[in-house]
């Protein structure tokens, strides 16, 4: 069984496949995965913001998680499950069923609908990391949540939780994570945010990044670099990727679309359909992807 320390390196979320029609696309996702566990990445999650979770519904979500676990079993890839669910009742039930299914680790993102009070997102945080004793990533996101918590209020979750980990993506995220290891030295934090501030991250105390899943190769170089010790050379090549992302990660949508045409265009997933509503992309956009291909040998 993972332990929350096994939880490090490239550890990408999983973009959802799509007919052009808008269905799911099942073909394409065991062959994603396939391609996905072959680039060298730790880990891959499933229902990241990444992976259009609030676009499922409950059978499509039974259906893919099955898959998921199903597809990357014996691949050493870890598997993880986010929890989304803004019902503490129901997470804590879910994060059973994940567990009970076979998921090495689970995602958790705090509930921000309607605004619930600090005391009832820890009752909810607390509650499903009680419910498991796999390691849960709890997932810190304002931009997207607009739910803030300061480095004390997840210090305490580490304190109280040996099994969790912190996936760590306010913007910018490299003096909010200095002063939540200073208060808890042993938590282990990995970034998300696309790899914006990978390296900054490692150098702050981090153990790997979360990005989209459809240039997984780079991350994994990158990450390879800093292991070697080779600063030089992983700066270097963040230091390429940079302009693109930072273009990209201007809007969530827009990523999310991006990741799945470069998926397309690589060939890994049959079509590059995002359920509405979504993000239309303009012909400059389609051509720095292709220059972004060619660029980066994918």
């Amino acid at each position: 069984m993972y332990q929350s320390t096994d939880i490090r390196g490239v550890n990408p979320i999983a973009a959802m496949p799509f007919t052009p029609q808008g269905e799911l696309d099942s073909a394409s996702f065991t062959h994603m995965l396939e391609h996905l566990a072959a680039t060298g990445i730790q880990g891959l999650t499933l229902f990241g913001i990444a992976s259009e979770f609030p676009k499922l519904d409950d059978s499509e979500r039974l259906l893919l998680s099955n898959q998921f676990l199903s597809d990357l079993r014996g691949s050493g890839v870890f598997r993880a499950i986010s929890v989304t669910d803004h019902s503490t009742e129901v997470a804590v039930k879910r994060a059973r069923d994940y567990q009970k299914r076979g998921a090495d680790a689970l995602m958790l993102l705090p509930p921000f609908f309607l605004q619930p009070s600090p005391e009832a997102i820890s009752h909810h945080i607390f509650s499903v990391l009680e419910a498991v004793n796999i390691p849960v990533m709890v997932q810190y996101a304002p931009g997207e949540t607009g739910l803030a918590i300061t480095p004390a209020q997840l210090a305490e979750v580490a304190t109280r939780y040996p099994h969790a980990v912190f996936k760590i993506e306010c913007n910018p995220p490299v003096d909010y994570t200095r002063e939540f290891l200073q208060q808890a030295p042993q938590a282990s934090v990995l970034n998300g945010y696309a790899g914006l501030y990978m390296l900054q991250m490692l150098e702050a105390g981090g153990k790997g990044v979360m990005p989209g899943c459809s240039f997984s190769e780079v991350y994994v170089q990158i990450y390879q670099h800093w292991q070697q010790r080779e600063k030089g050379a992983a700066q270097e090549l963040h230091q390429q990727l940079l302009p693109w992302i930072q273009r990209w990660m201007t809007h969530c949508e827009y990523i999310i679309q991006v990741e799945k045409t470069i998926l397309q265009r690589r060939g890994i997933i049959a079509s590059d359909y995002c359920r509405h509503p979504g993000w239309s992309l303009t012909e400059q956009d389609r051509l720095m992807i292709d220059s972004f291909i060619s660029t980066f040998a994918l």
